[in-house]
């Protein structure tokens, strides 16, 4: 995982980030948005929250990664409906892999 990793593996599809704007999704270079679809392809969370939420959690891992931790899963909190004003990654129990 150390390195550029591989990216455009999804035809027309282009997530981009830039720090200060967070995360981004285009589909043959229009507007789109991120989803959380559940195994029966009901849209569980759409919007600016899942790529505020995704991003979150990238980060999170990242850190702990250069903190050594990377052993650690790094989950999200749940999404809700409503944005609440307090929203963060927690580490998760050790998974054992290292």
């Amino acid at each position: 995982m150390i390195g550029t990793q591989p990216t455009g593996a999804i035809a027309g599809v282009i997530i981009s980030a830039v720090s200060h704007e967070g995360l981004s999704v285009t589909v043959d270079g229009m507007p789109a948005r991120l989803a959380v679809v559940n195994e029966a392809g009901e849209v569980i969370a759409i919007g600016p929250q899942v790529a505020r939420e995704a991003e979150a959690v990238a980060v999170n891992n990242y850190r702990q990664f250069l903190q050594g931790k990377g052993y650690l899963r790094v989950m999200g909190k749940p999404i809700s409906v409503q944005a609440s004003a307090h929203q963060g990654a927690e580490s998760g129990p050790h998974d054992g892999s290292v």
